[in-house]
């Protein structure tokens, strides 16, 4: 198979100056050994959104530059329209267009959900909610008149559910949502939206999270393995929309959401639900709901089986 190159293309990634390892900075340094353009975009702050770990655009830049490549810096904020346009204006304005945006952005407050300040909770939500959101919509237009773009939005595992990133994970989980509907939306227009869900020991994980098994776990899984998954989510050969990736440590999995055949009645009676209640979570005749489900009165029935 011939080499997947980018030469011509131009790349928005946000949350890309942080220092290594980083999967911000690892993606922008790959696609542009791969000959895209890229926009370095980062405020700065770092990952605990606190500017304990600074982060550097330019920084990122120049080892491109030196390397061969392309590229320029923004730091403007995802979490407004504004910020989110004016991103979108430094790849106009250095390179004409945008073919890929890869939503990495992010900042984290790990801790229980009555520990959270409202400001946390609020900065959270801005950048891995509304971040994504913003930076779509100033980059959708762009796509929309040329007939193509990539968009790869971050996500996590922690959509899951974990004790200490409730509001993280909700966030996210809205990022896995907005990436299906915005497939559905693409697909006339060749744009492609996919959702990646990393594995990997970055420098934020040391410092946001205390050490455990599962934290020694994601450290020894390196960010060099992820640059290759966005790289075929952002390439024109992309093979999928819609979809939710898991990768980490050599794996690359799909991510589904699925119905069991569950319970049904003409009339539900409560005493009746609280009997069968086993036939509602029974997972033995489970079916995987469609990557695009335009219609909402879709049934357990017609979904594709696994």
């Amino acid at each position: 198979m011939s080499k997947l190159r980018f030469d011509g293309q131009v790349a928005i990634i946000t949350g890309a100056g942080g220092k290594a390892p980083s999967l911000g900075r690892a993606h922008a340094l790959f696609l542009a050994s791969r000959g895209a353009k890229i926009v370095v975009n980062d405020l700065g702050t770092g990952p605990d959104g606190r500017g304990v770990l600074r982060a550097n655009a330019e920084e990122v830049v120049e080892q491109i530059r030196q390397a061969g490549g392309e590229a320029v810096a923004d730091t403007n904020s995802v979490a407004d329209p504004d910020g989110a346009a004016a991103v979108v204006k430094t790849a106009i304005d250095a390179f004409g267009a945008v073919h890929i945006l890869v939503n990495n952005a992010g900042l984290a407050h790990l801790t229980t959900f009555d520990a959270l300040s409202e400001s946390d909770i609020r900065k959270m939500t801005d950048v891995h909610l509304l971040g994504p959101i913003w930076m779509c919509r100033a980059a959708w237009p762009h796509m929309q008149r040329q007939s193509y773009g990539r968009i790869v939005n971050v996500g996590s595992s922690a959509m899951f559910g974990s004790a200490d990133a409730s509001v993280y994970g909700a966030a996210k989980a809205g990022v896995y949502t907005l990436s299906k509907g915005l497939a559905a939306q693409g697909v006339p227009h060749d744009i492609k939206v996919n959702t990646l869900l990393p594995r990997a020991g970055t420098l934020a994980i040391t410092h946001l999270q205390a050490p455990s098994q599962i934290t020694d776990a994601i450290m020894r899984q390196p960010v060099e393995h992820l640059p290759p998954v966005v790289a075929l989510l952002a390439h024109r050969d992309c093979p999928c929309t819609g979809k939710g990736l898991e990768a980490g440590g050599g794996r690359v999995v799909e991510i589904a959401l699925a119905a069991t055949a569950g319970y049904q009645a003409d009339t539900i009676d409560l005493e009746d639900l609280a009997a069968r209640w086993t036939d509602v979570v029974d997972r033995t005749d489970i079916r995987i709901i469609p990557d695009m489900a335009n219609d909402i009165r879709i049934t357990p029935k017609s979904y594709i089986p696994a």
